[in-house]
């Protein structure tokens, strides 16, 4: 595949990566069959829909992509035994993961449970005192209390504590890597189940939840009982895949499409104060759930009171969620002034360590185990390889991992444990956790590197920019970005298009803050755009544009409506760029 407008490295030092010749082709008999625009007919081509089916694509129905939730295992038996709690009136415990998906999943059946005049017991454990999943401790004290368990987002790993459940069933409903065997649940739903074929595994944990609820609304209706509004929460399944980073196909897409239409209603008095409180402005959009939502929520669980999120996503008190959100929003400015420290610290380490190696891991004293895994995620973009973060507390150790394209972390995290390297460990593809003594650090890190590397991961150079097509400035209009977010919600699995404006005169050049960047730019035809570049002075890219000295640029990024003064325009996010 030869470089994109010969870009075989751009001032980031990227290689430009252009459709393939049979990407052109679809996109060109695309252009042919459809009244469509050329850039969107590019996007649809590269996420391979034909003619046929461009009109479905672009207006995805989740009944139409909806599968039946009988084809998961258990799930006939997990929605049996929770619908008699639920008539019967049993005592129900939810026990939650303390992320995102886990609190969305919590508060899927909390509301659920509570349209049908039921109540249920919510509980996180504190991720420095209790760590992930289950444990022995909670999971007797629960069932002193409860008929019934239900573990979400958490528990496939979790024999010994799930047996400690005397006296109670539990119900397992996760997504994460599952083992050779099961716990004793009474049911485990995970469609990453050694034993599923895989068609599901894209789901996060709140996706397996609604599947249930999907199931037991069914049996409610044989039964001619009018079950609870499910469409109406959506907006919590789509704010989980999002900040899951699930991949967004298939049905994850129809759920996140439709759950941000009813994030929109501004119906859920969590979500409406979240939003106020982190001054969403506009409409909800992936990128609203990812990185202003999702952070806000996982605030709790990292550094503050681990059920916050959940709690907040539940409430139908308008004043408690008010409450909560500004709670939440304080400890999401202290987590990032601890992220800030750990980072420039991990980095340092890293770097002496060498960054060109198949995994890259830094480790510290007292670095918090709540910001370890974004920490992860900050080493792995920065260096496009697989990375662990571990903070130590004594002698043991909480890490996180983050993995990259095509390379399975999840699953060497649990061979490293198998192997006894590791106290426990496990995850999925692109993300683990992982507790370490400190005397098996070194030989634990350099055993998981190897793994990786049978991977290919220390093949990696710095990452391709995958480019979508060419566009002039002309043609970049308010209507095609519309169009092109038809094309969404776009987020992992379903990266966001970027085009090329090519041979670009800068016309304007501002430094904007610390580090970011402000441009205007444009061709021959007198049409011009604005453009913004975060962070471009963290980079070669800032400095490079400001002295620009009239040269032409090729300018690669993300288009979007930049609203200002009840005006609309078009807005280049400007993520790299190469001399012409």
């Amino acid at each position: 595949m030869s470089d994109f407008l010969d870009v075989s490295a751009s001032i980031t030092g990227r290689r430009w990566v252009g459709p393939s010749v049979e990407v052109s082709r679809a996109a060109e008999a695309l252009q042919q069959a459809t009244p469509l625009p050329p850039a969107l007919c590019a996007v649809l081509a590269r996420r391979g829909v034909e003619a046929a089916e461009a009109d479905a694509f672009l207006d995805p129905k989740l009944a139409d992509l909806l599968p039946d939730p009988r084809s998961l295992r258990d799930m006939e038996v997990a929605t049996e035994r929770f619908l008699r709690a639920v008539k019967a009136r049993e005592r129900i415990a939810v026990f939650a993961d303390y992320d995102v998906d886990g609190g969305s999943s919590a508060a899927l059946l909390i509301v659920w449970l509570r349209s049908m005049g039921r109540e249920a017991t919510l509980y996180i454990p504190d991720r420095i005192d209790e760590g992930y999943g289950p444990n022995v401790p909670a999971m007797q004290n629960l069932a002193r209390d409860h008929d019934l368990i239900i573990c979400v987002d958490c528990g496939t790993l979790s024999h010994e504590p799930i047996a400690a459940a005397e006296g109670a069933d539990v119900i397992v409903l996760d997504h994460h890597l599952g083992g050779e065997t099961l716990p004793p649940a009474c049911a485990v739903v995970n469609p990453n189940r050694q034993d599923e074929d895989g068609a599901l595994a894209h789901l996060c944990a709140a996706g397996v939840v609604f599947l249930m609820l999907v199931e037991a609304n069914r049996s409610l209706r044989e039964a001619d009982v009018r079950g609870p509004d499910l469409m109406g929460l959506l907006d919590l399944v789509a704010l989980a895949t999002v900040a899951d980073v699930a991949p967004l196909i298939g049905m994850n897409r129809a759920l996140v499409r439709q759950g941000l239409k009813v994030m929109a209603r501004r119906d859920r008095p969590g979500l409406v104060a979240l939003g106020d409180v982190s001054r969403m402005d506009s409409a909800p959009n992936s990128y609203h759930l990812g990185f202003l939502l999702g952070p806000r929520v996982n605030a709790g669980g990292r550094i503050g009171k681990a059920d916050l999120g959940a709690r907040l996503l539940a409430t139908d008190n308008e004043q408690e969620a008010r409450a909560i959100a500004d709670r939440l929003d304080a400890l999401n400015t202290e987590r990032r002034e601890i992220e800030a420290a750990v980072r420039a610290a991990a980095l340092a380490q890293a770097e002496e360590r060498g960054l060109e190696a198949p995994l890259v891991w830094a480790a510290g004293e007292g670095w918090h185990p709540g910001v370890v895994g974004i920490v992860a995620s900050r080493l792995k973009e920065a260096t496009n390889r697989p990375a662990i973060v571990i903070g130590f507390d004594g002698d043991e150790g909480k890490g996180s991992g983050r993995s990259i394209s095509g390379v399975d972390l999840g699953a060497s995290i649990q061979k490293l444990a198998a192997e006894g390297l590791l106290v426990k460990g496990g995850g999925h593809k692109m993300a683990a956790g992982l507790t370490v003594m400190r005397d098996q650090l070194e030989p634990a890190m350099a055993r998981l590197s190897e793994l990786l590397d049978k991977q290919g991961a220390g093949a990696a150079g710095p990452a391709d920019l995958r480019l979508d097509a060419m566009l002039m400035p002309m043609a970049a209009t308010p209507e095609l970005v519309e169009d092109i977010e038809k094309a969404g919600p776009f987020g992992a699995g379903a990266p966001a298009p970027r085009f090329v404006f090519p041979a670009m005169e800068i016309r304007f050049a501002k430094r904007v803050g610390d580090s970011h960047l402000k441009l205007t730019f444009g061709d021959e035809s007198g049409t011009r755009l604005d453009a913004i570049a975060f962070g471009a002075f963290d980079t070669a890219l800032g400095p490079a544009l400001m002295a620009h000295g009239g040269a032409r640029f090729h300018l690669a990024g993300r288009i979007e409506i930049n609203s200002w003064g009840g005006r609309q325009s078009v807005q280049l996010r400007l993520e790299d760029a190469a001399p012409a």
